[in-house]
């Protein structure tokens, strides 16, 4: 073991660089070729999508692994086909028929070889797993699936029915405006029955989330938390294929050694640059970067189960101590507008009057003193340690905080952690308040309240504020029981009402989304409504 260390010491030396993985690959100059080094900012929780709602694991894991029944197209935002070719959804909205594709194979590995195509009976296995408690994987991992019980998917499915082997049909209780876009999420993957059977025989089940199998274009090899992933080219892929034969994400969670990384062609992509580097790279003529419009909200998040953050006054309060103009200029350098509602503009379902925040600290005491804080208090706000595109500096952000609620007597503590553990503790509600964000994974408004705020997510641990409202909760119903698109805006029109006025949540920010490549690569996609797709990237000659 020593003298691997040294070889690859020493190799890290002679090539100037600052990384295992990228050290591997420029010893063999065909392999770099036709290597993608993607430079990512943290480590996945898990190699399943279904049991996390991070997008740091979205983008590491789910566009390269894994498939599912119908996707999102990037430039529409529309549902489309992916597994199944075709969807037929009955008259009243509560059957949905998927008619599978034939002839898609799932990743042959040095641990998995399949026997069959991908069929129904997987389709089954994936769902049922979310679904069951009986079912065999059910608890695997720890048995929560996050945005499945956030949207309440287990009420929702009466049935799940095997027509034949490439068709399979899901009956609703009750119609819901929202479900094909919510199994065209980054969350609703497919996975392998024959492979859940192999690991029930080997008595491995855990495997099924750390040894994925899938089948998307690339299959997982291997993986060095906080250092590397590394995929290789599914050759079976189904769809027509990019030419590269690996990926490797290189996890480097601090933003100036990405960009040094990018700079000296140690990555090739670099999907979250920080905003304060944007300028200094639009300059560089080897570099090219595109912005997007996102539909994303960065949020500062109260628990409405810890005092004095239970009582609606205190955290109204606290909205009038946010002073956005300030955050946007120093942690986003203009790269955003601020947040006048949870929803983003783009969202068809946006109202712009549904909540106004205004940095007043002359109101924000007055509250304090009407809720019996007039000498202020102390209390905690939790940053989170990486850069996403909906905040790109949350320590900053805090800081800024801090000073504002100086000014009202409170004393505010920053806390952070490394990104699994910081996500495990704010999952068990240890957590005063925490900044954090969401990155939609459809264009349906729904895909921010419920996951983000409903009673359901309060108890899976993705709503942050632990804040269960049995009214909003109706509103939000009643727009998923119509497909009129005007009486479903009035529905969310009425849940921001009730957020504005209960303040779970602040809204701060819609930032926008860079992507930041050499100019040798092509078609990346960062889809505005989830995760990093390299299925089609083509790299040339550096």
């Amino acid at each position: 073991m020593a003298k691997i260390k040294s070889l690859l010491n020493s190799c890290l030396i002679m090539l100037g660089v600052s990384s295992i993985a990228a050290c591997d690959i420029q010893q063999d100059s065909g392999l770099a070729s036709k290597t993608l080094l993607y430079c990512s900012e943290g480590s996945p929780e898990s190699f399943n999508p279904q049991l996390v709602t991070s997008g740091t694991t979205i983008d590491a894991v789910s566009q390269q692994i894994y498939n599912r029944l119908v996707k999102i197209d990037s430039d529409s935002g529309q549902v489309v086909s992916d597994i199944a070719r075709k969807v037929i959804v009955s008259s009243d909205a509560m059957r949905y028929r998927f008619y599978l594709r034939k002839g898609i194979k799932f990743h042959t590995t040095d641990y998995f070889t399949p026997t069959r195509d991908l069929n129904s009976s997987d389709i089954l296995f994936t769902f049922s797993r979310i679904l069951h408690s009986d079912h065999p994987f059910h608890e695997v991992s720890g048995g929560q699936y996050p945005f499945f019980e956030g949207i309440g998917l287990s009420q929702l499915i009466e049935q799940i029915i095997v027509v034949d082997d490439l068709t399979i049909e899901f009956r609703l209780v009750d119609p819901q405006a929202s479900f094909l876009a919510n199994m065209a999420t980054d969350f609703a993957v497919i996975l392998s029955a024959e492979y859940g059977e192999q690991l029930i025989n080997e008595n491995h089940k855990e495997q099924i989330d750390q040894m994925p199998i899938g089948s998307g274009p690339f299959k997982f090899k291997e993986y060095k938390r906080d250092h590397y992933i590394r995929y290789a080219k599914n050759e079976d892929y189904w769809q027509p294929e990019s030419n590269l034969e690996q990926i490797i994400f290189d996890i480097t969670p601090d933003n100036s050694t990405r960009l040094a990384k990018l700079l000296t062609k140690e990555c090739d992509v670099l999907g979250y640059p920080s905003a304060s580097d944007v300028g200094f790279l639009e300059k560089r003529s080897d570099i090219d970067i595109k912005d997007s419009t996102s539909m994303n909200v960065s949020y500062w998040a109260f628990n409405t189960e810890v005092p004095p953050f239970h009582n609606p006054q205190v955290r109204k309060a606290l909205s009038y101590a946010v002073d956005q103009s300030a955050i946007i200029d120093a942690v986003y350098f203009g790269l955003a507008q601020p947040a006048t509602s949870l929803l983003p503009p783009t969202s068809w379902a946006y109202n712009a009057d549904s909540y106004v925040s205004q940095y007043n600290l002359e109101k924000a005491k007055a509250l304090l003193v009407e809720a019996g804080f007039p000498d202020g208090f102390e209390m905690d706000i939790w940053a989170m340690p990486v850069q996403r595109v909906y905040n790109p500096n949350a320590s900053k952000m805090a800081e800024i905080l801090q000073q504002s609620l100086k000014e009202l007597n409170i004393k505010a503590n920053i806390v952070t952690y490394d990104w699994g553990t910081f996500r495990k503790k704010l999952a068990n509600g240890e957590h005063d308040s925490v900044l954090i964000g969401w990155l939609a994974d459809n264009s349906d408004p729904d895909n921010f309240y419920r996951p983000l705020l409903s009673c359901a997510a309060a108890m899976s641990g993705s709503n942050r504020s632990a804040w269960c409202n049995n009214e909003f909760d109706r509103n939000v119903k009643r727009a998923l029981s119509t497909a009129d698109q005007a009486q479903r805006k009035v529905f969310y029109t009425n849940a921001e009402n009730i957020i504005r006025d209960q303040v779970p949540l602040v809204p701060i920010a819609h930032a926008t989304r860079h992507k930041v490549q050499h100019k040798y690569i092509s078609n990346v996609n960062i889809n505005p409504y989830g995760g990093i797709d390299f299925s089609a990237t083509k790299k040339g000659k550096p």
